[in-house]
């Protein structure tokens, strides 16, 4: 049930590999989407408004944990390349120990610090209440968040794409059919909706982990596995943590532009809210690639197949601009449609915002699927580090358009801050990955594996 991504034609095993990856992020775009949905139609634009108001600590505190996650699982894919199953092994006994750690810590901090958070965020004082209602249930939720991401990636960090789809896909169903019997049937407000996405990602966690360890017969832990080693957990956290800050420092960037736009009001929240839910949905094909990077690289830099790095990154970018030109003609073409599933006709200038948000941005696809591609791929060769540099650039586009593009171009200049961002990190990822691969092959493989 394991893939070798290191031989074979690379086209080929990269589309092998992130199409049930991208199905997986659709299904997970759809029932965010279908989430927002129900809220803004069921519970008003001010519902709709509070989750929005959200977003960027959501991403702040929950891309910390996934990227943590993904790096814990790049020592286990080039452990999995070099063919060095018992390492393999004890990464992955470490790597749990390691989330179980992280997953309380985080926990206690957020729920500790949620509510003076959103309110340094200026929260407009009419949606507070619900927006603290919201994301403090998602909160208590993210030792489920872990348990799920963590499993995922290391089913695919030796070469399973599909299993993470399928608990994905259960997830996904199960969160739309609780939406619709918290909110529309029990009235549980936002929190009903926070409710169902807690519960929908345990269950796919809980079944997901005890599926992997039942079929997959090369991560069954022997005795001798289950040792703590602080030499392994130094090198797990020397990948996961650059990583998980990379998402942490450019949510950083998004707080400050979040702030920026609560100043306009709950108008603009709620336009930016389904803007972006609309836009991640198309983006999921530029995560899959980023995904699938990190394994491909991960695995290759494993087993020292250089050419195939400037391969994957080649075609894979290939792959982005010609799906980056097919999204921006949609953008163009039925983005005011797409605008109207959240909100009602009545509400023009709402509907106007959510246009021009998805048409600006649509112009800088392919800048974002760069950023997918070179960041994931120089993750997987081994140099999160790097991570943290271009999520650093990432956060000074964002604040830059925070403090001068807003107050100049009011909404437009929030719509200009992911392509600023996307712009900068490209002019540093990709020199830097050159830089990388050129000291992979001066590095002996026994100094360069992250262990």
């Amino acid at each position: 049930m394991t893939k070798d991504l290191t031989s074979g034609k690379t086209l080929i095993q990269i589309l092998n590999f992130s199409i049930p990856v991208l199905f997986g992020y659709l299904f997970q775009q759809f029932y965010n989407v279908v989430d927002t949905i129900i809220v803004g139609k069921s519970l008003g634009v001010e519902a709709l408004a509070a989750v929005g108001a959200t977003g960027s600590v959501n991403f702040l505190i929950l891309g910390f944990c996934v990227g943590l996650c993904s790096g814990f699982a790049i020592p286990v894919a080039q452990s999995f390349g070099a063919l060095d199953y018992r390492k393999m092994r004890r990464f992955l006994y470490n790597a749990e120990i390691l989330a179980v750690g992280f997953s309380v810590a985080v926990t206690a901090l957020t729920v500790i610090f949620c509510r003076p958070l959103l309110q340094m965020m200026q929260t407009p004082p009419d949606i507070i209440d619900r927006a603290v209602q919201y994301i403090l249930i998602i909160f208590w939720g993210i030792p489920f968040i872990f348990l799920f991401n963590m499993v995922a990636s290391i089913l695919r960090a030796v070469g399973d794409s599909r299993t993470p789809l399928f608990f994905l896909v259960v997830s996904s169903i199960l969160n739309i059919a609780l939406d619709l019997v918290f909110i529309l049937v029990f009235h549980w407000d936002v929190a009903g909706a926070a409710l169902a996405t807690v519960v929908s990602q345990g269950a796919a966690g809980v079944v997901c982990l005890f599926y992997m360890k039942r079929k997959f017969v090369i991560l069954k832990l022997n005795h001798e596995d289950k040792v703590p080693d602080r030499t392994l957990m130094k090198s797990l956290c020397g990948a996961g943590i650059p990583m998980g800050l990379q998402y942490s420092i450019t949510a950083i960037g998004a707080v400050v532009l979040q702030s920026s736009l609560n100043a306009l009001g709950a108008a603009a929240v709620a336009a930016v809210t389904a803007a972006q839910r609309i836009q991640m949905f198309f983006n999921a094909p530029y995560d899959a690639l980023g995904t699938t990077m990190a394994t491909f690289g991960g695995q290759n830099a494993g087993a020292r197949k250089w050419d195939r790095l400037k391969e994957g990154v080649f075609k894979s970018s290939l792959l982005g601009l010609i799906y980056s030109i097919i999204s921006l003609g949609i953008m163009i073409l039925f983005g005011r449609h797409l605008g109207m599933l959240f909100v009602d006709g009545g509400e023009a200038a709402i509907i106007s915002d959510i246009h021009r948000y998805l048409v600006i941005n649509g112009f800088f696809f392919f800048p974002l699927a760069l950023v997918n591609i070179v960041r994931f791929m120089i993750q997987g060769m081994g140099f999160s580090s790097f991570a943290i540099l271009s999520g650093v650039l990432e956060m000074i586009g964002r604040g830059a358009a925070a403090v001068f593009l807003v107050p100049a171009f009011g909404f437009a200049g929030v719509a200009l801050a992911g392509p600023l961002a996307w712009i900068l990190a490209d002019v540093f990822l990709i020199p830097a990955f050159y830089y990388c691969l050129g000291r992979l092959r001066q590095t002996p493989v026994e100094e360069r594996l992250v262990a």
